[in-house]
């Protein structure tokens, strides 16, 4: 069956491996109660507070070692036992302890608070053996373990001579949060840049309550001009621009000829020829289409031309 009461603090463990914070905790309840005396040697507390710290030591154990000891019904005897069992749980603690001392180093955690952690749960559990661990102790096992690109941190932090260890964290974990705000801060947006400017649009109340006629001011932009006429006007000089475009990349046939005119380098429809060189041009095609006869004269006796005289071909 379940326990009723609930547990104080955490109970025995059947290993008693947790026996020193265990036999610590029932003294400083005992205490609380007016119980304490009850598990020294030789006390004469009365017997309905000797059952009290019995049946208080009987439910913060484990289920196993109160069957191992239900016909105890003294708490000093039940004290004793349980002292001579699991007390050699120091001898086993204590070395592992120093282990975790020696090799404890700030370096090796990620953050301030996780080793301030681990610390006070090794300096707890020496001092619970009996180890006596100071605050110069901490603080030199904190300065010497700094990571070597901290150095000059390190030499800074010595330099204000801490008396207490807690004033040695309490500025750690300043430092701490102050880096890691400023590394948020730097990887908000890349260096050098500059957030986009804030807009606001704001609206006259008198210019709301004007009027100028139905629809006029529906389209209009800050500007005061008509968003759908600049859109219409724009795409008209766009489809204007485009066909210049399109008529200039358009290459022009150099080496056909008017049909109008004959000439070459133009069209017909831009032909600028003069009416009547137009119809001789016409005239000159038609007589082209028509056979024209030729008649060859060979002259059998050939005129020296380069013996005649000048005299010869002129007249009296």
């Amino acid at each position: 069956m379940a326990n009723l009461i609930k547990l104080q603090y955490v109970a025995l463990r059947l290993d008693g491996e947790n026996y020193s914070e265990w036999a610590l905790d029932t003294v400083l309840h005992l205490q609380s109660m007016n119980l304490g005396e009850t598990l020294n040697e030789g006390n004469n507390t009365s017997q309905q507070d000797k059952s009290k710290t019995t049946i208080f030591l009987r439910h913060h154990i484990h289920e196993g070692l109160r069957a191992e000891y239900v016909d105890i019904m003294d708490p000093l005897e039940l004290w004793r036992n349980l002292k001579e069992r699991f007390d050699h749980h120091k001898s086993i603690t204590l070395p592992m302890a120093q282990y975790e001392w020696t090799h404890l180093r700030l370096q090796d955690f990620k953050s301030v608070s996780e080793y301030n952690s681990n610390m006070f749960r090794i300096v707890s559990r020496m001092r619970l053996c009996g180890e006596k661990i100071t605050e110069e102790n901490m603080l030199e096992k904190t300065f010497s373990t700094f990571h070597p690109s901290n150095m000059l941190l390190q030499q800074q932090y010595r330099e204000r001579n801490f008396k207490k260890y807690s004033e040695l964290i309490s500025c750690l974990l300043v430092a701490e949060q102050s880096n890691e705000l400023l590394l948020r801060n730097h990887q908000t947006r890349p260096t050098g840049t500059a957030p986009f400017p804030e807009v606001n649009a704001t609206t006259s109340s008198s210019y709301r309550g004007r009027r100028r006629g139905p629809g006029r001011n529906k389209f209009r932009s800050r500007g005061g001009h008509n968003r759908k006429s600049f859109h219409l006007q724009r795409t008209r000089d766009e489809a204007k621009q485009d066909k210049g475009r399109m008529i200039q990349s358009k290459p022009q046939n150099h080496d056909s000829k008017c049909y109008r005119c004959g000439s070459k380098g133009h069209w017909s429809r831009t032909c600028r020829t003069p009416r009547h060189l137009v119809d001789l041009y016409q005239a000159s095609i038609k007589n082209a289409d028509q056979k024209i006869e030729t008649n060859c004269v060979e002259n059998p006796d050939p005129v020296d031309l380069a013996n005649f005289d000048l005299s010869e071909f002129l007249q009296d």
